[in-house]
Order: C-alpha cells, then sequence, then structure tokens
C-alpha cells in the first residue's frame, strides 16, 4: 500500500487526524531545515524557523489549495520566514544546471558535474570532506537571492515553476537568476579552491 501523499495527510489533519500533522513534520523537517539554515548558519535560528512554518500551516491549513502541491508552498513560508529573520538582523535566458559554465568544446565544466561527481577540476586531491566545505562557503559567499535559487533547484531539485512560486519572482527571473547563480558560484569556488591551494603551498 502506497504512503499517502502530502496533500492527503494535509486534508486527514484538517479533518482531526493528529497522527496526519506529526507525518508531515516528520517527512519535511529535515529538508526544511537544511534549506533554512543554509541562510540563518544559526541552528536555533534554523530550527525556529521551521517550527513557525509547521504552526503556521496546522493553522493556515484549511485556506491551501488542495488542487496544488504542499510541498512548495511548505518552502514558499519557510522561504518568507528566513527572510524575515534575515532582515530582522540587518536592522539590528534559460540556463539548466547542466549548461556549461567555463571553457569551450572537451574542456567545459558543468554545474551538475562538479558538485554531482566532485569533479572540479583540479580538485581530485581534496578530500571529500573539503569538496563539501569549499561547497559550503562557496554558497555562503554568494548573494542571498542567488543562493536561494541555487539550493532549491540544485539541492532540493524544485523545478522551475515551483522556484517561481515560493520565490514569489516570474518563471524568467528563476532562468537567469539561475544563469547568474551558477556562474557566481564558479567564481567563488574558483577563488576559494585558489586561496586553499596557495595555503598549502
Amino acid at each position: 500500500m502506497s504512503a499517502p501523499t502530502d496533500e492527503q495527510l494535509l486534508s486527514r489533519h484538517l479533518g482531526g487526524d493528529e497522527s496526519a500533522f506529526r507525518a508531515l513534520v516528520q517527512r519535511h523537517h529535515r529538508e526544511l531545515f537544511q534549506f533554512v539554515f543554509r541562510f540563518t548558519h544559526r541552528t536555533a535560528a534554523a530550527e525556529d524557523i521551521v517550527q513557525d512554518t509547521f504552526l503556521q500551516l496546522h493553522l493556515a491549513g484549511s485556506s491551501f489549495d488542495p488542487t496544488r502541491k504542499l510541498k512548495p508552498w511548505l518552502f514558499t513560508i519557510a522561504a518568507n520566514k528566513a527572510r524575515d529573520y534575515l532582515r530582522s538582523l540587518s536592522r539590528r535566458r534559460e540556463l539548466p544546471l547542466d549548461a556549461p559554465i567555463s571553457g569551450t568544446d572537451a574542456s567545459e565544466q558543468r554545474f551538475t558535474d562538479m558538485l554531482a561527481d566532485g569533479n572540479f577540476g583540479p580538485t581530485h586531491e581534496l578530500e571529500e570532506s573539503e569538496q563539501r566545505e569549499l561547497v559550503r562557503e562557496a554558497v555562503n559567499q554568494m548573494p542571498p537571492n542567488l543562493a536561494e535559487a541555487l539550493t532549491l533547484a540544485y539541492f532540493h531539485k524544485f523545478p522551475y515553476k515551483d522556484i517561481a512560486e515560493i520565490l514569489d519572482i516570474p518563471l524568467g527571473t528563476v532562468k537567469s537568476r539561475l544563469h547568474s547563480a551558477v556562474a557566481a558560484f564558479a567564481t567563488i569556488y574558483e577563488a576559494l579552491l585558489k586561496a586553499r591551494e596557495e595555503q598549502r603551498s
């Protein structure tokens, strides 16, 4: 018997089934936390935002359109709350991710190849943990709007239309933002890698 969909679980929750809401939390808590933490860099803040996200789902679930997918709506709530948090701190053309980002012909590199295969050009000497550290550092140094789009597209594998919904931007803006994000990531990563190699020499 197949597991119930998110939308079915929400419907059961609205009908009074408490276990359905717990199932939704268990299903999405980890991924939402990872998404938010990439922007807050604070465990406690990310956990608070995720809890607030589920609280809003609990309180406003009846307003959700059951003909749509629940997961993008959850990420929309979390993204908005993460932006609010970051704002509060400050007060106190289509290019798919497998498009070339550098080089020409046989020498060109692709963003998905870099992350999926650990093939960052000269980084074969790096240990896997060092590669992950450099990737995290590069994403952290990107402008927040580009990091958001890249994180949703690559790490959470949302299609363009869902990213547009989550970030509340036109589909065309998603495509151009991802174009810029891939280029920014490559530039920052290469600079970090060069600095790391210079430290070792």
